[in-house]
């Protein structure tokens, strides 16, 4: 008796010895590739919020159109949300995750397809003097002795006519490869997280899921730095020569190469995806949830267990009674207390995505930032507050020791605040650009009261300028006019950026 206990502990210890790297190795690996995903998962996000404002620019969309491009993630999400919640935990967990993350690397690189599609960006409009002459001016100039075609349309671009209405509607690619993305990105959090709690040892699942939270900002810090330097690239950089290029960064109409760091989120996305290809469907439960099992799991061989673990699954299945799809549905959302805490969870989350949506576009247009400022600034203030409220708020709730009430008075606490910041705000209200015939008269003196005949005036209403032309230059006044032919200049000189405009005798001032 004795000796048969002796050989079943020897037995069952020579097994462990042999299955524990396995199991070990397993869940590290899931862990490894998870984490990557939620890199991945966070990078995505990051690059179309800091893009969105050169998309707008490239497809010539409204901004309203621009935030139907980003909601499009969510919508993608709200698609099949629901399905893989309650379905993706009865199939192959791992494998669902990786053709998630393959469907979210490939809707990113979709987003980016239509820049090589669209020809090359036009940042104004051209004006083109009388086809007698045979020419056009670098820069729109006053020339009161020349006809210009005013409000007309090159015969090249007339020819192409077709091509720039396709072009138009190219932005539509974009919503998809967004809705795509957000459909990938749906089963890596409930089946990634409900998967890290089944195989974790006991006692464990909230340190993985807070080291795994914590690895996911990588994603934003790559993200915020690779907008900053992507924004920095002439968008067609690479197919133009950049040292005709008069804009800069500063400039409005300005685009980064906004393209380029969609492929690279794309590419990491789909080889996040090659790991969970070559994970099991369930991993061995730690080696203390076994010990029930004695020393016959041990003198069991492979198939053996696979038939037992097989009739548990099946006896599982049947004994559980789960209600149908529907009724599972219909059950949470009777539940007044679960209704009511989706209603907060929507306002509160709908408030933040719209924030963090125009936060760019308002910084960049409001205070004067180019987008390379923008991204560098929403990363360095962001990033280690949203790391500081994580910390300090798991800290105060573990030293107070909070119920779940309290923690719900403490949230409603910190949302309240951070209410009376955001409507703090609406105090940070910048004056209005000092723009001639728009803003202000020609001369700078006064204010413009009335827009009748704007942006025309005295001194360049024989100029023949194009009134829709958008080349706005700055002069030594600190007045911004609308074009060089709106602001009387005879010629330009100097091909570098800024390009420096002679002006008419009524303007004594130089402008570049």
């Amino acid at each position: 008796m004795d000796l048969n206990q002796h050989l079943n502990k020897t037995a069952e210890a020579e097994l462990s010895k042999q299955r524990k790297p396995i199991c070990c190795n397993g869940f590290k690996m899931f862990m490894a590739a998870l984490s990557l995903s939620f890199i991945c998962k966070a990078l995505g996000g990051v690059i179309m919020k800091s893009s969105i404002i050169q998309i707008e620019r490239r497809f010539e969309i409204s901004s309203s159109t621009a935030g139907l491009i980003d909601g499009s993630f969510e919508i993608g999400n709200l698609l099949v949300i629901v399905f893989v919640s309650y379905f993706g935990s009865r199939l192959h967990r791992p494998k669902i995750i990786g053709i998630g993350c393959f469907i979210m690397g490939t809707g990113t690189i979709l987003t980016a397809l239509p820049h090589f599609f669209m020809g090359h960006y036009k940042y104004s409009k051209e004006t083109h003097i009388n086809p007698s002459v045979n020419s056009t001016s670098s820069l729109p100039t006053c020339m009161p002795n020349q006809d210009v075609l005013l409000n007309r349309t090159s015969p090249e671009i007339v020819e192409k006519g077709y091509e720039k209405e396709s072009e138009s509607y190219m932005w539509i690619f974009v919503l998809m490869g967004n809705m795509l993305r957000g459909i990938g990105e749906t089963p890596i959090g409930p089946l990634g997280i409900s998967y890290l709690d089944d195989f974790a040892e006991e006692g464990h699942s909230s340190f993985y899921l807070g080291t795994l939270n914590a690895v996911a900002m990588i994603g934003p810090i790559i993200g915020f730095v690779m907008g900053s330097l992507v924004s920095k690239m002439y968008v067609d950089i690479g197919y133009v020569d950049l040292s005709t290029i008069r804009i800069t960064p500063k400039d409005s109409r300005w685009v980064g190469a906004w393209w380029l760091s969609f492929i690279i989120a794309g590419l990491l996305a789909i080889l996040s995806s090659i790991p969970f290809f070559f994970l099991p469907k369930s991993l061995d439960k730690p080696q203390k949830e076994r010990r029930a099992s004695g020393s016959l799991y041990g003198l069991k061989t492979k198939e053996e267990r696979s038939q037992m673990v097989n009739v548990i699954n099946h006896k599982q299945n049947v004994n559980e009674n789960m209600p149908g799809f529907f009724q599972s549905l219909k059950t949470i959302l009777t539940n007044q207390l679960y209704v009511l805490a989706l209603l907060a969870t929507l306002l509160h989350i709908s408030s933040f995505i719209g924030h963090i949506t125009y936060i760019f576009k308002y910084l960049e247009q409001q205070y004067s930032q180019s987008a390379s400022e923008t991204n560098v600034l929403l990363g360095v203030l962001s990033l280690p507050t949203i790391a500081a409220g994580i910390f300090t708020g798991g800290y105060i709730i573990k030293r107070f020791k909070f119920t779940m009430v309290g923690i719900a008075k403490f949230s409603l606490f910190n949302v309240v605040i951070s209410f009376i910041f955001f409507l703090s705000d609406f105090l940070l209200i910048c004056e209005n650009k000092s723009v001639a015939g728009l803003t202000l008269t020609y001369d700078g003196n006064s204010p413009l009261e009335s827009h009748i005949n704007v942006p025309l005036s005295y001194c360049n209403s024989d100029c023949n300028c194009d009134e829709n032309q958008w080349e706005p230059i700055c002069g030594d006044n600190g007045i911004t006019y609308i074009s060089p032919c709106l602001a009387g200049c005879k010629s330009s000189s100097g091909t570098k950026k800024p390009i420096v405009s002679d002006l008419l005798s009524y303007l004594s001032i130089k402008i570049s």
